[in-house]
């Protein structure tokens, strides 16, 4: 069965690429040779989370939805910390109905 991988690569100023892929052996091997120069990862990636989808559907739009993630939402998954999700996408601001205080 083919599988489709989501993946985060931490790169070397610490920031976060979020890819997808139909062979992530091939991929990091691209990423870790430095295949294309022009490339975002070029010599600055680890890879720190994958995750497999047995449908390209579920793996984009997983891909979509880690892409629009603060920092704090990858790195409860990247530590396994899944259950951390649901708290962090509380909104916290001020002006949100929940937090609003009346003067």
């Amino acid at each position: 069965m083919k599988y489709y991988s989501v993946y985060i690569l931490k790169c070397s100023d610490g920031s976060y690429y979020t890819g997808i892929t139909n062979d992530i052996d091939r991929r990091l091997y691209e990423h870790q040779n430095g295949e294309n120069i022009a490339c975002y990862t070029y010599k600055r990636r680890s890879l720190v989370f994958y995750e497999n989808f047995p449908d390209v559907n579920q793996a984009i739009d997983f891909e979509k939805q880690i892409k629009g993630w603060s920092r704090k939402k990858k790195e409860a998954i990247i530590n396994d910390n899944w259950e951390k999700l649901k708290e962090l996408s509380i909104c916290k601001n001020e002006t949100n109905y929940k937090n609003y205080i009346q003067k």
